[in-house]
């Protein structure tokens, strides 16, 4: 059974900095793309950035580009994501899943194989 896990979340203040990390188990590889989501409390989830399963195509959300940056360590079945100068808005609990290819993670129809979710709060 293949199962996400996110780590790396927690309390920082306003400007500070963070990482997430999302495993990949029960697969020897990832062959998908993979992506990072957020849902802040009253909020539909979004799409926050996305790699492709060769970490040679990224794609962001444009409240995120130029502070949050995602990579890949295929040998470790990982997924990072890096989060800049963050701000209050970044609040939410944030989540890894995969879909085909990186299109396809913009589109709730096509994404799979959810994490837990893991909370970031950012605070001013």
């Amino acid at each position: 059974q293949v199962e996400l896990v996110e780590s790396g979340g927690g309390l920082v203040q306003v400007g500070g900095s963070l990482r997430l990390s999302c495993a990949v188990s029960g697969r020897p590889f990832s062959s998908y793309a993979m992506g990072w989501f957020r849902q802040a409390p009253g909020q539909e989830r979004e799409f926050v950035a996305g790699i492709s399963w060769s970490a040679l195509k990224a794609d962001y959300a444009d409240s995120v580009k130029g502070r949050f940056t995602i990579s890949r360590d295929i040998a470790k079945n990982t997924i990072y994501l890096q989060m800049n100068s963050l701000k209050s808005e970044d609040t939410a609990v944030y989540y890894c899943a995969e879909a085909s290819n990186v299109a396809a993670l913009t589109n709730p129809s096509f994404q799979f194989n959810w994490g837990q979710g893991a909370q970031v709060t950012v605070s001013s």
